[in-house]
């Protein structure tokens, strides 16, 4: 059985559950959410009630954003901090209201699904003025376009990048970042090699349904978990470039992580656990794990760590999948031209430069911001490998249906059994692909 039940303790992977949830229950409902009441209510009630999900950005970001809304506006603004715990069921009673949240936090991934049932606002009219001309992060702004319509503006990104001690490294005798597949495996070899007397060490742990992780690996080789043929989707890891990379995961994962780590998550056993005690050098994941690293009583500093982009097999670095939020508008919300200045005032390039990257440490949501970010000398080794690493980030398939795909296990289960080896990688990818298949039908149909 799989590990659905485990202790959601990262943002991201309770992101996946409750929201994957909100659009199955939008599904069962058969919604349609319907033509949005008159903006005329703007002039009578100049307020605003934002939903911002627990944990996405800090009180002191939440704060330079309301004081540059109330400043810009005139508005007073509601702004509550919605707990993970429950929010399917919240959301989707409130969406389906004559009295919405006029703005919402919603996953970049889950937008898709969210646009595609009719409950976020077209806002394509708006999209010159809502970018001042820059360029999002592709990863953040493909899955809230649909049929070149825009239904939500990029607010921040995350993206997994190789995090390591680089004392244990150097203890090792490693002073210098791989830049290749064939020298970080070279790297791994020689640590294990100087932890041989270890029994619970690994060199690079890496969990098997650490599907994120894995779908790098199919994206390197080519592949996709999902292709859109003759306007239907329809599952892919069976393709001939994806299977490549499925058997390049099992080879990594079997190679550098434990023998117990094929079966279970990132989170039991907790990945940042296992690093701060000393039993592996190197995970895959995002800025948050560096926080909790430092924050932790194993006593490394910044100038302990690296990070830098998984490279790719043939040069170059793998894609990583862009995780984040975007800022939406529900399509009942009365408050349109409100809800548009709160939008304008989270994404703000000095908001995004000082309080989103600075403060937060996310990824800003502008490729010119981020690159600006990469060349600015103030910025460490640390933020800048999580930064370099956004440069090829890339978005889930925009099927309707993917956040069933990402909430269901399917996707924990295919990785599992590729790394286990409990089937064929053949086998393994064809079930998949069937079982997407009928999810993106239905989807579809609903």
């Amino acid at each position: 059985m799989w590990l659905d039940g485990v202790r959601r303790a990262d943002r991201w992977r309770r992101r996946l559950r409750t929201l994957g949830a909100l659009t199955t229950l939008l599904a069962m409902a058969g919604c349609s959410i319907g033509a949005p009441p008159s903006p005329a209510d703007d002039a009578a009630d100049n307020h605003l009630t934002v939903w911002v999900m627990q944990d996405d950005l800090s009180e002191q970001t939440l704060d330079a954003i309301t004081a540059r809304f109330t400043k810009t506006s005139g508005a007073t603004v509601d702004v509550q901090i919605q707990p993970w715990d429950g929010i399917a069921t919240k959301l989707t009673t409130a969406l389906v209201t004559t009295d919405p949240p006029d703005v919402i936090d919603i996953g970049n991934t889950k937008a898709t699904d969210f646009a595609s049932y009719g409950a976020l606002a077209d806002l394509s009219d708006q999209a010159d003025r809502l970018s001042r001309g820059k360029h999002w992060l592709p990863g953040l702004e493909d899955p809230v376009t649909l049929g070149g319509r825009l239904y939500g503006v990029p607010a921040f990104g995350a993206t997994r990048a190789v995090i390591v001690n680089m004392r244990m490294w150097r203890q090792a005798g490693i002073t210098e970042i791989p830049e290749t597949m064939d020298e970080l495996e070279r790297d791994l070899k020689t640590v294990a090699d100087a932890h041989h007397d270890q029994a619970d060490f690994c060199p690079f742990y890496l969990p098997g349904q650490h599907w994120f992780a894995g779908l790098q690996f199919v994206w390197d080789a080519g592949g996709d978990a999902a292709m859109l043929n003759d306007g239907q989707w329809r599952g892919g890891l069976s393709s001939k470039n994806a299977v490549t990379g499925l058997e390049r995961f099992k080879a990594f994962q079997n190679a550098w992580s434990t023998e117990a780590s094929r079966t279970v998550d990132t989170t039991n056993p907790d990945m940042v656990q296992l690093f701060v005690q000393g039993k592996t050098s190197a995970i895959l994941w995002n800025s948050t794990a560096v926080t909790k690293i430092l924050a932790s009583d194993a006593g490394l500093g910044r100038d302990d760590l690296a990070v830098f982009p998984m490279p790719g097999e043939n040069g170059g670095i793998q894609p990583s999948l862009m995780a984040g939020s975007v800022w939406a508008v529900p399509t009942r919300s009365r408050h349109r031209e409100l809800a548009l200045e709160w939008i304008m005032a989270a994404t703000d390039p000095d908001i995004q430069r000082q309080w989103i990257a600075d403060h937060d440490n996310w990824l800003p949501n502008t490729t010119e911001l981020l690159d600006e970010l990469i060349a600015d000398a103030s910025i460490d080794d640390i933020q800048r490998g999580f930064l370099t690493t956004a440069r090829q980030a890339r978005a889930t398939p925009k099927a309707d249906g993917w956040s069933l795909i990402e909430g269901d296990g399917s996707l924990k289960q295919l990785f599992t059994a590729v790394a286990t080896g409990r089937s064929t990688i053949e086998q393994a990818s064809r079930s998949f692909d069937r079982h997407a298949d009928d999810v993106f039908e239905q989807a579809k149909g609903a």
